[in-house]
């Protein structure tokens, strides 16, 4: 079977509006980790981020290492879709990537609100032969649209594992709801995999990062563990529970290059099942 890919009607060829000269956070997420698709309005608010929160690099890293570890987790699990919301730019392995190593058969649908992430969608949509990649281009706050788009391509009547890795804390108001209502059309069995920012390792410096993040246009909210745990109510979670991201199943994918450290991840992550 050959590769099937697919594109919402939303990333239909068209001219992309790219506003360069405003930082965008999936592009300042791309500087930290060596990417070069970042403009200098992105450096520019990366290293105004850097100044007041030195660990921006080995964080990303560590979110990069959770979403590894939690995908390849999964899918040794027997999970067969993946919903990725706020994919960012393209960075290898990228989840289909992982996922499909386990499982070629794997279907995967990403969605994200960074047009210049749609200009890099092609590769997204590179998978194995006999899988399935779609993209969706669509804000995080769009709950309802991401999932009528998605559907065109899961099947959700089976489980489905969703990652919202590094993306809530930049939703300050409405975040538990928008994961309620994505939760709610996922069927039994199903997967739901978070990492977020905390201010409980490093609180000065996560509290002048999210000043950054919000005077450069995205506010950001960082969030404690009772805040992050109600992302997972009414679910179960999968062992080691709530922890900081690079002590989740660090055997199943240890990074030299990660930190060791809470204080250089300073997000938690956490992996829960749909009863």
């Amino acid at each position: 079977m050959t590769e099937e890919t697919a594109r919402d009607d939303a990333g239909q060829d068209q001219a992309v509006n790219l506003d360069i000269h405003v930082p965008h956070s999936a592009r300042m997420y791309d500087y930290y980790l060596g990417g070069t698709t970042n403009f200098p309005a992105d450096r520019e608010a990366a290293g105004r981020a850097m100044a007041v929160f030195p660990y921006a690099r080995t964080a990303a890293r560590a979110n990069r290492g959770f979403m590894r570890r939690s995908v390849r987790y999964l899918a040794e699990s027997g999970i067969r879709q993946f919903l990725d919301i706020g994919t960012g730019i393209p960075t290898s392995p990228n989840l289909h990537e992982i996922a499909q190593r386990v499982t070629p058969q794997a279907r995967v649908v990403y969605a994200d609100n960074d047009p210049i992430v749609l200009i890099h969608a092609e590769a997204l949509l590179r998978g194995s032969p006999g899988g399935v990649t779609a993209y969706v281009q669509a804000d995080v706050n769009q709950p309802e649209t991401i999932i009528e788009a998605a559907s065109r391509t899961l099947d959700f009547s089976a489980p489905i594992a969703l990652s919202l890795n590094a993306v809530l804390h930049f939703v300050p108001e409405g975040a538990h709801k928008i994961t309620g209502v994505l939760k709610a059309a996922l069927p039994s069995g199903s997967a739901l995999a978070v990492s977020h920012l905390t201010p409980e390792f490093a609180p000065d410096e996560t509290s002048r990062l999210a000043q950054v993040y919000t005077a450069a246009g995205t506010p950001t909210r960082a969030r404690d563990r009772d805040e992050f745990a109600r992302f997972f109510d009414g679910w179960n979670l999968v062992d080691p529970g709530i922890v900081s991201t690079p002590r989740w199943r660090p055997e199943y994918d240890s990074s030299a290059d990660e930190p060791l450290t809470d204080p250089e991840a300073s997000c938690y992550g956490a992996v829960a099942v749909c009863p």
